[in-house]
């Protein structure tokens, strides 16, 4: 009797292992998903602005950003315009910058100048700049400059004897 059922038992088991299984495995999707989440997040900061500009260094507060995507102006050491990522004449800077702002709402733009440039070509930009009709002109530069004392005078004021 015992070698009898063992015999059916051994049958059952057999037909359970040849079920197909009605499971999907998540864990090969998960890990490339985590993968591909680590390379966005390491290849965004890259593709804001493609211009390869030495930017002043300056203890600034960062301004916040925009819902939208901000628009540059960048300066270049050789002397070029850059519109976003296109080179623009500077006879045609004051009708294009014209253009854009129709078609915007903002009034911002962001102009990036080499450090290397005089202060009167950026000064050249910004009076255009001006003139195309921008009213908020954010100079974007880097952190970690020189603060001029600032944190030093807010911490050390002189104390009044009364």
């Amino acid at each position: 009797m015992g070698a009898s059922s063992s015999g059916g038992t051994r049958g059952r088991a057999g037909r359970r292992r040849h079920r197909p299984m009605a499971e999907i495995n998540v864990t090969p999707f998960v890990d490339v998903m985590l993968v591909l989440l680590i390379i966005f997040m390491v290849a965004a900061p890259l593709l804001t602005v493609g211009v390869p500009l030495e930017l002043p260094k300056t203890a600034a507060q960062a301004v916040p950003s925009e819902p939208t995507e901000p628009l540059t102006l960048s300066i270049t050491p050789a002397g070029p315009l850059i519109l976003m990522e296109t080179e623009i004449a500077e006879a045609d800077l004051i009708p294009r910058l014209q253009a854009v702002l129709a078609e915007r709402e903002s009034r911002r733009i962001f102009l990036r100048g080499d450090s290397s440039l005089a202060y009167g070509r950026v000064m050249q930009v910004m009076g255009a700049l001006n003139a195309a009709g921008f009213t908020d002109i954010v100079l974007v530069t880097d952190g970690g400059g020189p603060d001029m004392g600032a944190r030093r005078g807010a911490a050390a004021a002189p104390a009044q004897d009364g």
